[in-house]
């Protein structure tokens, strides 16, 4: 057995302080095996039957999966796969993946899903620092891989989905599908303890870098018990969907975890377009959709979507990720009639752990109070409690926590007694529910203000000539910082100092005096990530070139 080597965890003192205040917690085994409480379980509770994958025109039962997941497990293991080891996912949101995920995890390997659009260099980064054994890419992502197979010290095995068996056979590549077809059918499961590493998830590297956060095997069943129970309150007539990818904490918990607790199914759409979203709710009947406010944004100025889509199976819709701002939930309340509850979890905690359908109470701006399970804190720079609409630091802790993959001086930078930094500035009301401000990391110090450059960006872009904005703080002699904002125009407009005058303008309409952006600098297009998540790193990087 490879087991992991201690120190590749953090120290006992600065480990979180971990709760389990729900009583679906008291009945967890001290040793089990997430796919076999996930797969298995819903075979043998005679769902073998029913649904467990949609996606495109294919659907896949849950008997149906418990067999690839058995002979993938085979397989892996005839290659020499030990407990503990780590392998790569490297796919969209097809079958595969979640196959993958549930064999790897069956024979107590540990699975490590990463970003389809991962650069040679993070790919790199990524397998060399999870010392991974193997690789499971889909072919059409081969390439990148292929340019950084000579930096890859530890893996040994690369397993294709898709393409020629013989042309991969040529490259020393084994086949995804051959693999499949020559696996046994029945597979035991590794059972492990319940804080055993089963799950390596790397960070979407909007801070440099992807960071890698390790996750239990007991998280495969908290997640579910709280927000899957509590929020979202599945059902086995459910059918979860979302685009966020099976790399991210939301996406992994959409489709490679949550619905399978419940017997319910899990809907994939493999390449994110307001159109494809569409036609899968539409197509597979989807009841609880999970996406970014980016992408709902996305899908609202899809011309009379709400009358050329069927979206009478959704039930219930929420967000996460980036703030959701209350003018995009009164649009889509307007346009398709249902609210969006919107949601605040970190890649660290593995998912939401804050979120308005905690309650089925939103209000508009807010993201909303704790996650059953988890408690909140808003403290200030000396560690004391806020009191009722003060900003600080957002710190929490639950059942899930912050825990850094060979990166003790990272973790000690999040922990704070015990408590876990979310890296947000926020306020918190007297019903316990939590306003975002900004990022830690994006706040701007000018003259003495604390300014959260999303308010800025939410007024810019109400103005009909902006397609996109991001504000960041500039450094100035006087003040510390000056607001800066970098505008992407609508087709049509043109930049101007007459432009950026107006801008300003439009600005001073609804924001205070000393929140007004100092400098405005038109650019073809905002740097985001695969999820919509602006990226003021970049434009910080910019400017400091420039300087």
């Amino acid at each position: 057995m490879a087991r992991i080597p201690e120190e590749y965890l953090p120290p006992p003192e600065l480990q979180p302080t971990r709760i389990y205040t729900l009583p679906e917690f008291k009945d967890y085994p001290e040793r089990f095996n997430s796919t076999e409480e996930l797969v298995d379980k819903n075979v043998a509770a005679g769902r073998g039957d029913k649904v467990a994958i949609y996606f495109e025109d294919q659907k896949i039962t849950y008997k149906a999966l418990q067999g690839m997941v058995n002979r993938l497990g085979n397989s892996l293991r005839e290659l020499g796969i030990e407990e503990g080891e780590r392998v790569i996912i490297r796919c969209p949101n097809i079958p595969p993946a979640v196959v993958s995920n549930f064999a790897i995890i069956k024979i107590g390997a540990v699975s490590l899903p990463t970003s389809p659009l991962f650069s040679r260099a993070e790919i790199a980064h990524v397998a060399n620092h999870a010392e991974a054994r193997a690789v499971i890419v889909a072919a059409a992502l081969l390439e990148e891989l292929e340019k950084a197979r000579p930096d890859l010290k530890t893996v040994e095995h690369i397993i294709v989905i898709g393409g020629d068996p013989a042309e991969l056979k040529q490259k020393g590549y084994f086949s995804y599908q051959e693999l499949m077809a020559k696996g046994a059918e029945k597979l035991e499961a590794v059972k492990r303890d319940r804080m055993d590493v089963s799950v390596l998830l790397y960070t979407s590297g909007t801070t440099g870098l992807p960071k890698g956060t390790a996750h239990f095997m007991e998280e495969a069943l908290i997640v579910p018990d709280t927000f899957g129970k509590h929020c979202w309150r599945v059902n086995e007539n459910d059918i979860i969907g979302g685009p966020a990818p099976i790399s991210l904490a939301a996406g992994y918990s959409t489709v490679a975890v949550i619905p399978y607790r419940f017997g319910a199914a899990a809907s994939l759409t493999p390449r994110f377009t307001p159109e494809a979203m569409f036609e899968s709710i539409q197509k597979h009947k989807v009841t609880v959709l999970s996406a970014l406010p980016t992408a709902y944004r996305k899908m609202m100025v899809v011309p009379e979507a709400e009358k050329k889509y069927d979206l009478s199976s959704l039930r219930i819709c929420t967000g996460g990720g980036e703030a959701l701002t209350a003018q995009t939930y009164y649009d889509w309340k307007n346009k398709f009639g249902m609210e969006i509850f919107e949601g605040l979890g970190t890649t660290e905690m593995m998912y939401v752990f804050i979120s308005s359908a905690a309650t089925r109470k939103v209000k508009p701006g807010a993201i909303g109070p704790a996650v059953p399970g988890y408690e909140l804190k808003v403290i200030d720079d000396e560690g004391k409690e806020c009191k009722p609409g003060e900003t600080g630091q957002l710190i929490a802790r639950g059942p899930t926590g912050t825990m850094y993959w060979r990166d003790p001086e990272k973790q000690r930078l999040v922990l704070r007694e015990g408590w876990c930094r979310a890296g947000d500035m926020v306020s918190m009301d007297e019903d316990g529910y939590i306003w975002f401000m900004t990022r830690e990391d994006d706040l701007i110090k000018s003259s003495g203000y604390r300014i959260g450059p999303e308010e800025i960006e939410d007024v810019l872009v109400t103005h009909p000539a902006v397609a996109d904005a991001g504000v960041i703080g500039v450094p100035d002699p006087v003040r510390g910082q000056n607001t800066k904002a970098f505008v992407a125009l609508k087709p049509g407009f043109e930049p101007s100092d007459k432009l950026k005058e107006e801008l300003i303008e439009h600005c001073r309409e609804q924001i205070a005096v000393y929140k007004l952006p100092r400098e405005i600098e038109f650019i073809p297009e905002l740097p985001r990530t695969v999820t919509g998540k602006l990226l003021r790193r970049v434009l910080r990087d910019r400017e400091k070139k420039k300087a």
